[in-house]
């Protein structure tokens, strides 16, 4: 059997996120493997793989903040907000040559921050049981309700201009739930000509960074991280006596400890650098939110 960890995976374009986990699972002989954080099929990069016990960290990484690398394309808007889908509007090529940098940084400003968004109708997101996507594919007009996201860096790299169209090269920082397509259309609608996305690619995850991750072809025996390292990279962590690792392990409070957590949640370790679980307050005591199975010594 695998032994639990967290595996890094650089995700080449063309693969669905499902892609990848079906071949983790091949690679490591088990089929308990998950993700922290869908890809569209067009992205590339970051993809934070469970295995074995360790899937159960992935639902406090996913809600980790992340960095994007990506290019906008200003001058077309399009049925899915990148490049895979169809051309809606093109503007005219005087109207996009004739913007001026500094409109554009006002509007991306006015992007950065704590923002209202409108997800992207072909978005992962459920309604009704079913995928965005997957209804919009079918024909259904699908309207997703606003979510308040933080994008806290939203800069341009580098820009270069086409024949009516006007690429940015752009990084952002972003709070969990943040759709950088979303980013590309309101930043083109804002200023009247369209933008979608023509490039995506995840840099980082919470403490996980693309330039430690492996290519799809390198999964055979692809190292992983261990439980106890994982968590550390996302939560802070408290150090546990053998007895309190046990207790916790057994599903008890340990009375009046409360006090000794660092943040609302931290990860659990114990005197032989295993990961206990996930534990919060509860009043005073202190209880796991989440246990990890005991590793074998």
């Amino acid at each position: 059997m695998a032994s639990p960890g967290i595996l890094l995976v650089d995700k080449p374009g063309g693969l669905t996120s499902h892609d990848v986990v079906a071949r983790v699972r091949r690679a490591f002989g088990t089929r308990k493997v998950g993700h922290a954080g869908t890809l569209d099929p067009m992205a590339t990069g970051l993809l934070v793989i469970g295995i074995e016990g360790a899937t159960r960290l992935l639902t406090f990484i996913v809600g980790a903040d992340k960095t994007y690398e990506a290019t906008i394309r200003l001058g077309q808007s399009t049925t899915t907000d990148d490049a895979e889908g169809e051309i809606l509007a093109s503007a005219g090529p005087d109207e996009v040559s004739g913007l001026p940098g500094e409109r554009i940084a006002w509007e991306i400003a006015r992007l950065t921050g704590p923002i209202s968004q409108v997800p992207s109708a072909v978005s992962a997101i459920k309604v009704d049981g079913r995928r965005a996507y997957d209804r919009v594919r079918a024909g259904e007009d699908v309207q997703l309700a606003a979510r308040e996201v933080t994008v806290s860096r939203f800069e341009v790299l580098a820009v270069r201009e086409g024949d009516g169209y006007r690429d940015l090269d752009v990084v952002v920082d972003c709070s969990s739930g943040t759709y950088i397509r979303a980013l590309a259309r309101d930043l083109g609608a804002a200023l009247g000509v369209g933008g979608h996305l023509t490039a995506l690619r995840r840099a980082r995850v919470g403490g996980f960074d693309v330039a430690e991750a492996v290519e799809i072809e390198a999964l055979a025996g692809a190292p992983t991280l261990a439980p106890a390292d994982a968590a550390a990279r996302v939560l802070p962590v408290l150090d546990v006596t053998a007895d309190e690792a046990r207790d916790l392990r057994h599903g008890k409070r340990l009375s009046g400890q409360a006090v000794r957590l660092p943040a609302r949640q931290a990860a659990a370790i114990d005197p032989g650098r295993a990961l206990v679980g996930i534990v919060e307050a509860r009043g005073a005591d202190l209880k796991s939110a989440m246990n990890m199975p005991e590793e074998a010594r």
